[in-house]
C-alpha cells in the first residue's frame, strides 16, 4: 500500500502512538498508524500461542477510572472499553513477609502499619508519601508539561501546580532514597526493599537515582486503580482498533518505516511497502530509532538524548505459561511481586511480577486454563552478542528461575504447562524492533526525567515525538499523558 495522503502520520502502534492518533483522528484530522510489529500495544501489547493470549509487558491498565489519564483519553475519543476490573489488591512477597498493596487507602494504612511497624518515623514518612502522591496525582491528570521550553509551558505549569503546591519544586532533585533518610526510615530493610522494588518496576531505577516526585507516582499506582481488561492486552487493543477505525482511521500492521524526510506539509513517509504523504508527523518510537529513520529532519538535535539514554536502557525477561486451572486456584489475588533474595540484587528474578488471567477469561485462556505471565527486569548488555549455545542455556536458566520463584506463590505452576515460551531482549529487539532489545521506557533518574526529559518538540515545526522516552516517562500512564501533550502541539494549542 502506498501514495495515500493523511493529515499526520504516527510511527508506531504502541500506547503512545494509538492514543495519540486516537485523539487526532476524533479531533477531525485524518491519520494513519504505522506498526512494524504485526498488531499494536508496544511495550502493553500482546501474543496469541495454541488458545492462549499473553500480555507481553504491562498487564494492567492504571487511572482509567472516570477524571484518570486514562479515563480522559476514553472520554474523549468517545471509546468504551471491554470491562476494566480493578485489582482490590494484590501482594508483596518478601523474604520474611507478605504485605497486601490494597487500592482503597484505609485498608493500605492498616496493611502498612502492620507489616512495617507505627512508630512516629514511619507515620512521619507514609503521611508525607500520601499527602504528596495526592497532590502529584492531581497534577498529573491536569496541564503539566516538562520540560519547560518557554514562557507558554511555564505559565500553563503555574496555572495547574498553583500557589498552594509550589513547594514541591524543592524535591526535584531528590531521589526516593534522600526522602527515606530524611524521615528516619532508610534502615528498617523491609521497607526500604519494599520501596525499591515498587521503584524498579515503576521507575526502572534505583532508589539512590530514581527522582522521588517520579518514584513516589510510581510507589503508589494502586491507588490511582490497576485495571485488567476482560481478556488482557488483547481484548483492550482488539476493540480499542475495532473504535480507531470507525473513527475513520487507517492502522497499517506489518509495515515498516524506513525513512521519514521533508517538512511540514510535505512529509514523505517511506516504509518497506510503499509510501506515504503526511502534512505531519508524530514519531511514537524510541528516540535513537526516531533518529535512525529521520537523520534529515531531526539533525543533531536527538544525539545529546540518545547517548544519555544508551546509559539507562534496561530490559526484561517473560516467562508466558498456559497452564490447567486447578495449577493457580484458590487465591484471592491474581497479581503478585515476589522478591527471593534480601542480599542479591534486584532483577534477574530477583524482583519479579506475577500476572494470572482472571477466571472465566476465556479470551485469555481456554475453558479450564488461565494464561500466567512472569516478568523480571535485566540489563540488555550480558544478552548482546551471544552464540546460539550460550544463548539458548541462558534463557532455559532464567526461565526456570522464574518458575522456580513463582512456585512460592502457585507450588505446582509450570509442573504440566500447555503453553511455555521465554522471552528476552533478543525476542523484544526481534520481534518490536526496539534497539537491542530495551524496554518499557529508560530508567527514569534525575539525569532523564522531567526537566531533563526528550520534548515532544524538538524544534521541528510539524515533526513531535511522543511515547516512553519521552515526558512523562515510562508506563502506560505516562505513555497517555505525553500522547495528549502530542496531539496539543499537532492542533496548535501549544
Amino acid at each position: 500500500m502506498g501514495g495515500h495522503r493523511f493529515d499526520v502520520a504516527v510511527v508506531g502502534g504502541g500506547v503512545a502512538g494509538m492514543a495519540t492518533a486516537a485523539r487526532l483522528q476524533s479531533a477531525g484530522r485524518s491519520t494513519v498508524v504505522l506498526e512494524r510489529h504485526d498488531r499494536v500495544g508496544g511495550c502493553a501489547g500482546y501474543y496469541r500461542r495454541d488458545g492462549f493470549s499473553f500480555d507481553v509487558g504491562a498487564t494492567t491498565l492504571v487511572d482509567f477510572s472516570p477524571g484518570g489519564v486514562g479515563g480522559q483519553l476514553l472520554s474523549e475519543i468517545g471509546f468504551e472499553p471491554p470491562e476494566i476490573d480493578v485489582q482490590d489488591a494484590y501482594e508483596l512477597r518478601l523474604p520474611d513477609r507478605t504485605v497486601t498493596l490494597y487500592h482503597d487507602q484505609e485498608q493500605w494504612e492498616r496493611e502498612r502499619r502492620r507489616a512495617f511497624g507505627d512508630d512516629e518515623s514511619h507515620r512521619r514518612f507514609f503521611r508525607f508519601l500520601d499527602r504528596t502522591a495526592e497532590t502529584l496525582w492531581g497534577l498529573t491528570r491536569r496541564d503539566v508539561k516538562l520540560p519547560i521550553q518557554g514562557v507558554g509551558d511555564l505559565l500553563r505549569n503555574a496555572r495547574a501546580v498553583g500557589p498552594s503546591n509550589v513547594g514541591l519544586v524543592r524535591y526535584l532533585r531528590w531521589t526516593m532514597k534522600d526522602a527515606l533518610v530524611r524521615y528516619g526510615v532508610y534502615d528498617d530493610r523491609p521497607l526500604r526493599t519494599a520501596m525499591a522494588m515498587l521503584v524498579e518496576d515503576t521507575v526502572h531505577a534505583g532508589l539512590e537515582e530514581a527522582p522521588l516526585l517520579n518514584s513516589i507516582l510510581g510507589v503508589t499506582i494502586r491507588s490511582a486503580g490497576l485495571g485488567r481488561a476482560t481478556g488482557g492486552m488483547d481484548g483492550f487493543w482488539t476493540a480499542f482498533t475495532d473504535h480507531y477505525a470507525d473513527m475513520g482511521g487507517t492502522l497499517n500492521v506489518g509495515e515498516a518505516v524506513t525513512e521519514v524526510t521533508g517538512s511540514r506539509g510535505s512529509f514523505r513517509v517511506e516504509t518497506d511497502d510503499g509510501r506515504h504523504r503526511a502534512d505531519q508527523v508524530v514519531s511514537a518510537v524510541p528516540t535513537e530509532l526516531t533518529r535512525r529513520i529521520a537523520p534529515s529532519v531531526v539533525g543533531e538535535r536527538l544525539d545529546e538524548y540518545v547517548s544519555t539514554m544508551r546509559e539507562q536502557e534496561g530490559g526484561a525477561i517473560v516467562v508466558f505459561l498456559g497452564v490447567p486451572e486447578a495449577a493457580v486456584a484458590g487465591r484471592e489475588h491474581t497479581h503478585h511481586q515476589i522478591l527471593p533474595e534480601y542480599d542479591e540484587p534486584l532483577g534477574n528474578g530477583n524482583n519479579m511480577f506475577v500476572s494470572v488471567s482472571a477466571p472465566g477469561d476465556t479470551v485469555s485462556a481456554p475453558e479450564g486454563y488461565r494464561a500466567v505471565m512472569l516478568t523480571t527486569h535485566c540489563d540488555v548488555e550480558p544478552w548482546q552478542g551471544l552464540d546460539e549455545a550460550t544463548y539458548e542455556r541462558r534463557r532455559a536458566a532464567i526461565g526456570r528461575r522464574l518458575v522456580r520463584g513463582a512456585r512460592t506463590v502457585y507450588p505446582d505452576l509450570g509442573t504440566d504447562p500447555a503453553v511455555y515460551e521465554v522471552g528476552t531482549p533478543v525476542t523484544y529487539e526481534a520481534f518490536t524492533n526496539r534497539p537491542r532489545g530495551a524496554v518499557g521506557g529508560y530508567r527514569q533518574t534525575l539525569e532523564t526525567a522531567n526537566q531533563r526529559a526528550v520534548p515532544q518538540d524538538v524544534g521541528v515545526d510539524g515533526f513531535y515525538l511522543a511515547g516512553d522516552t519521552t515526558w512523562p516517562g515510562l508506563g502506560t500512564v505516562a505513555c497517555i499523558k505525553g500522547s495528549g501533550i502530542a496531539a496539543d502541539h499537532v492542533l496548535g494549542r501549544r
